[in-house]
């Protein structure tokens, strides 16, 4: 009896220990520790912006901006300069990118449109159109999830699998990634950089997305225009009926109240 008490608890422990160890593996797989020897924090950051009156530009918060900063990759231009940054996410595809494409066409305006593995999968026409005119193709990962709930092996394949396949198709190298759901970590911000990514966040964003909150143009034009600011970062969602209602009056108001449509590519820090 003592012979198999002690057996059952020698199988206790492997397994205790085994546990232990696979776990501590995960955790280790989820920090990140440079060559100078900086260990890198997995918190979960969620992007979100305080909005300021009078044109001014909105407050980041200070750790948000001080990550961004640090990585020299982008949320909000300079104060000087009245240029502002078109930007769509494209998780599929509801029926009015073409007329979004037909509408920066007239106005000629360059964008950047984020896109997932389910979008290039179902609209390889629409993205090659957003190439051969000329607009930015950038990186929403295959699958959308939240970066920092992904193992390290994981989180690279979410974004060189996208990578490769827009490549193949087009010969189109991306550069722009954009953090699904808005959610990062110092340790996603690093794994972007050294796949040679630059992550770009926003200055402004408004509820767009909801498909069940739609038909308020007047809404949606409030909320854009009256939140325009030097160096504005626009996130718009490229499934909403209303933004592609209003894009062409938006643009053009955008233009009269003297900013200048830019690129990523010409974003000024």
């Amino acid at each position: 009896m003592k012979k198999k008490i002690l057996i059952v608890l020698g199988i206790v422990m492997i397994g205790i220990i085994a546990f232990l160890f696979i776990n501590n593996n995960k955790n280790q797989n989820k920090i990140i520790q440079t060559s100078s020897g900086e260990v890198l924090s997995n918190k979960k950051i969620g992007w979100g912006i305080k909005r300021s009156e009078n044109h001014e530009q909105p407050d980041l918060g200070s750790t948000n901006k001080k990550l961004i900063d640090e990585n020299e990759d982008i949320a909000m231009g300079n104060k000087e300069d009245k240029y502002v940054y078109l930007t769509f996410d494209e998780g599929y595809e509801a029926g009015y990118t073409a007329q979004i494409l037909d509408t920066l066409k007239a106005n000629g305006v360059k964008a950047a449109f984020f896109i997932t593995g389910h979008y290039l999968n179902t609209q390889e026409e629409l993205v090659k159109r957003m190439i051969d005119e000329g607009h930015i193709v950038g990186n929403h990962t295959v699958n959308h999830p939240s970066m920092p709930d992904l193992e390290n092996d994981k989180l690279k394949e979410e974004i060189t699998k996208l990578h490769m396949a827009v490549y193949e198709k087009f010969g189109y190298e991306m550069k722009y990634l954009r953090p699904p759901k808005g959610e990062f970590s110092e340790r996603t911000l690093h794994i972007t950089k050294s796949l040679g990514y630059t992550t770009v966040m926003w200055s402004f964003a408004y509820d767009d997305w909801d498909e069940n909150k739609q038909d308020r143009e007047d809404y949606a034009k409030e909320k854009i225009l009256s939140n325009l600011h030097n160096g504005a970062v626009i996130l718009l969602h490229a499934n909403s009926k209303d933004n592609c209602n209003i894009l062409d009056e938006v643009i053009k108001e955008i233009k009269k109240e003297g900013y200048e449509f830019k690129t990523l590519d010409e974003f000024k820090r």
